[in-house]
């Protein structure tokens, strides 16, 4: 069974030599940096709107693109509700530039956990996991996924998965989370600060939905951050006005690293 593309074409184009194009693009433009970082926290909305912003963390996976084999990817869930963790029997994930094997042995272990099964319906249509494949297979050479659709779960449980499964320099985490929804340009950069200086303080408990709809997955990465003594640093912070135009109603994109 392998999980097909549901918003090629909408999100993102469908044609991989456009795809490619797109994503070369916004890679060029984006500034790189030395450091490699261990996790990212990267905006899943299409990529006229926030593909610029996801660039300039994925740009710094240059100089790791044949070390980091293996990416642990956590996105919200859009359309369907549940408790806990969901992850895929799917063997590869498909995009346009190919398919992406998932890590088969990674996704058993971690449905050792209570909360942890198996949800296909929450996969087949989401799109906070999927709008980042096509970035990793640009910037990464061999490697496999371990995707995750977080529901109603804690920042522990989020935790507890993410200790599992952290390992060296091998794995990447891969954290997908727009910010604030729909207010006018001006109120969105106030929210979106606040929020970043929240992220950037590690202060998992502070975050709501209104100010991340990933913040699920966001603060369980900030609570593993907080107990392992690590570092979050914001590296752009934009909105769909800054991208797209429209500044009287707009969502909130931010792109973060640790190291």
């Amino acid at each position: 069974m392998n999980r097909q593309p549901a918003v090629a074409g909408a999100f993102y184009p469908a044609d991989p030599k456009q795809l490619h194009a797109m994503l070369d693009q916004y890679l060029t433009d984006a500034e790189t940096a030395a450091k490699v970082p261990k996790a990212i926290i990267v905006p899943h909305a299409g990529y006229l709107y926030s593909g610029p912003i996801a660039a300039s963390a994925y740009i710094r996976l240059k100089k790791a693109h044949d070390r980091i084999t293996r990416v642990v990817l956590i996105g919200p869930s859009h359309r369907v509700a549940f408790k806990g963790l969901a992850v895929s029997g799917a063997q590869y994930f498909v995009t346009p530039l190919g398919a992406i094997p998932v890590d088969q042995a990674a996704v058993q272990a971690i449905t050792q956990l209570p909360f942890v099964g198996y949800g296909e319906q929450a996969h087949t249509s989401e799109h906070s996991l999927e709008v980042h494949l096509p970035f990793l297979q640009e910037m990464l050479d061999d490697f496999t996924i371990v995707p995750i659709v977080a529901g109603d779960a804690t920042p522990g449980q989020v935790g507890q998965v993410l200790d599992a499964l952290w390992g060296g320099e091998e794995t990447l985490i891969v954290i997908s989370s727009d910010l604030s929804h729909y207010h006018d340009y001006a109120t969105a950069q106030r929210l979106d600060k606040a929020t970043s200086q929240r992220i950037e303080n590690l202060q998992y408990d502070a975050l709501s939905f209104e100010s991340a709809c990933g913040r699920v997955p966001v603060s369980g990465l900030l609570k593993v951050a907080q107990e392992k003594s690590l570092t979050v640093k914001t590296i752009d912070l934009r909105n769909s006005g800054d991208t797209a135009g429209d500044k009287s109603r707009v969502v909130g994109y931010g792109a973060y690293v640790i190291d």
